[in-house]
């Protein structure tokens, strides 16, 4: 069975507690669903939950929200939080490309892209999450002072991703092809599920680091 078409698994999605229903308008939100002002980092593509939930564990002066698009990968995230339950951080099932509709302006401190779908063919560039479409959405909701951080193992995809950056005159803070053995961006790493597989492999890891036009990280 793929892991995607679990039967059920948006029925028990839907009941949980650390699950936002897709439909809900959050919008302006977020500080009253965690019942704090802590700032908010999110994870487009979350998979089954381990880096930002480890993000969670070692931050919980942060709130952080993981969005999968499938309900089934989500479900293995929930079953891991039930074994050790994690008040600073929420769930949502949904595509990214809705983002915007759950995230109001300036409401995100940072955002997080691992190991996105690279969508090959170039008449899907536009899916890419490191598309100019997705940055122009990123910047409607990142503050002023937000950042994104993206890992892959796909070298035309992280050279499209600098290449969209560029192009998008974000400001491109920091960037290695090859993070494990780079010591200043390496320090503090959190692997991924794909990160601890692909790098088995020994293919190097790429990182980059951006902030929205005209801001640079303090």
């Amino acid at each position: 069975m793929r892991l995607r078409n679990i039967p059920g698994s948006r029925e028990t999605i839907a009941e949980n507690h650390w699950c936002i229903p897709e439909t809900e308008d959050c919008s302006g939100t977020w500080h009253n669903i965690f019942g704090n002002s802590q700032p908010i980092h999110i994870e487009i593509g979350m998979g089954k939950g381990k880096f930002i939930m480890a993000l969670a564990k070692q931050n919980p002066h942060i709130n952080y929200v993981g969005i999968e698009k499938y309900s089934s990968v989500l479900l293995r995230g929930l079953q891991k939080m039930e074994e050790e339950p994690l008040e600073n951080i929420r769930f949502i099932r949904m595509d990214a490309e809705d983002i915007c509709k759950m995230f109001s302006h300036e409401e995100v401190d940072r955002i997080y892209l691992n190991f996105s779908d690279p969508w090959p063919k170039d008449r899907h560039a536009k899916r890419r999450l490191t598309s100019h479409q997705f940055l122009a959405l990123y910047q409607q909701i990142l503050k002023k002072d937000g950042i994104i951080e993206f890992k892959t193992d796909n070298i035309g995809l992280f050279d499209f991703s600098l290449e969209e950056i560029k192009e998008a005159e974000w400001t491109l803070e920091a960037f290695t092809r090859d993070l494990h053995h780079d010591e200043n961006m390496n320090r503090g790493n959190i692997m991924t599920e794909y990160e601890e597989k692909f790098s088995a492999k020994g293919n190097p890891i790429c990182k980059l680091v951006a902030s929205l036009p005209d801001a640079k990280l303090q």
